[in-house]
């Protein structure tokens, strides 16, 4: 155990009181993993997870408010007010038959048998106020850049196949290397990552394409894990184009739908991909709209162009629109573009039925019959003030309305 003075270190009052009642109690405990590895980079952990030695029943006999969140794996969370901290006894995994889960799990009192069963040496350290436990070079790893798995990096990857490609999303998100022992078994078990659920691979790529270094999607190739988990990927790289894919990718903005629209872009099938890798709704729509108006020569647009525009992709996708073209095509100068936009929306022009200075009731008043041509009526109008925004007025346009229908 060595001295966490400079480790940059500094734990929540909260886990600071939990790990001492933990100890006060006469049990080991630590903050663990990815909140200690956070920390040593100089950044903030998203959550604080705890170990112990203590059974579940025995932290649970400490803190007045606890939640069973994960009692069968040794999991119990600690409530203070709204806020939860997760608290997990050392634990010892038994054989994954299924690449996945453990077939079983006992508690221990080491925590060197909790620690060597984690993934990597960088999530495989644990800290307290006595200072740093590092059984593994998490340190050394975290401050030569590699990531490398603790132990036997076949029997990691053999537990769990999704750590394949969380190695690769490390590297993405650190900007790190992949040992090349760990490389090697990634390499090797890549087809075991068809064990894994498309939700679990979909949250793993998310995190890697919005990363700092979304261009290692390449060692999605390299290591064939593409043609496991994206075999659309591989046809790009095997078109010659996994270069430019992620050079594209580097240059992007950090915007989901953009960069998904991105890789998407250059594999092609997009609503086969996006089902079935269980995006959201809102996901599928926002992308493919991204897709379908791409074509769309923003550059040469004259301003009842751009309105028109405006009213089909909607107010709320140019902003992702103009970043998606961008990246696509980084020579695109869309200055202009987005300058004719937002003076369209500092005119208050309108771009769709809702901001016609008439409605469906104001028709109806007028003589317009309920019904179909009551939409159909609307829709011509707003084509009108796309084309001439200087008649949104009600009375324009009820003379516009019937006018038409005397026609």
């Amino acid at each position: 155990m060595s001295s966490s003075d400079n480790l940059n270190i500094t734990m929540p009052e909260r886990v600071s009181y939990i790990i001492q009642k933990l100890e006060e109690a006469g049990h080991e405990a630590y903050a663990v993993g990815g909140c200690v590895r956070d920390s040593m980079l100089g950044r903030e952990p998203q959550d604080w997870d705890i170990t112990t030695s203590a059974l579940p029943e025995e932290t649970k006999a400490i803190f007045s408010r606890t939640v069973d969140t994960g009692i069968k794996h040794g999991t119990v969370t600690a409530m203070f007010g709204k806020e939860g901290y997760e608290i997990t006894t050392y634990r010892v995994d038994g054989k994954y038959s299924d690449s996945r889960h453990p077939d079983s799990v006992e508690f221990t009192r080491s925590l060197e048998e909790d620690l060597k069963r984690r993934d990597f040496t960088i999530n495989a350290m644990a800290c307290n106020s006595d200072g740093l436990v590092d059984m593994f070079g998490g340190k050394d790893d975290l401050e030569n850049g590699l990531i490398r798995c603790v132990g036997v990096p076949e029997a990691r990857f053999g537990e769990d196949a999704l750590r394949i490609l969380r190695a690769v999303r490390f590297s993405a998100q650190l900007g790190f290397d992949i040992d090349p022992a760990t490389l090697e078994a990634a390499r090797k078990l890549a087809p075991t990552l068809a064990n894994i659920s498309a939700e679990r691979i979909h949250s793993e790529l998310h995190k890697l394409l919005m990363s700092d270094w979304p261009d290692r999607l390449v060692l999605l190739h390299e290591l064939g894990i593409d043609r496991v988990i994206l075999p659309e990927l591989e046809r790009t790289a095997k078109s010659g184009r996994m270069n430019e894919l992620c050079a594209r990718l580097a240059g992007a903005p950090y915007d989901t739908a953009v960069r998904w629209a991105l890789l998407l872009l250059y594999t092609g099938s997009a609503s086969e991909i996006m089902h079935r890798l269980k995006f959201d709704n809102q996901t599928i729509y926002t992308v493919k709209a991204l897709l379908r108006f791409r074509q769309v020569p923003v550059t040469v647009l004259d301003p009842a162009g751009m309105r028109r525009l405006m009213s089909d992709a909607g107010r709320e996708l140019m902003e992702p629109l103009f970043a998606f073209i961008g990246a696509a095509d980084p020579d695109l100068d869309l200055t202009g573009a987005r300058r004719l936009c937002r003076s369209i929306i500092d005119a208050g022009d309108c771009t769709d039925i809702k901001s016609l200075a008439v409605n469906g009731h104001d028709l109806m008043q007028a003589g317009i019959p309920a019904g179909k041509s009551v939409g159909e009526t609307l829709e011509r109008l707003l084509s009108a003030v796309l084309a001439d925004p200087s008649l949104n007025t009600p009375e324009k346009l009820l003379e516009l309305a019937l006018n038409n229908k005397q026609d």
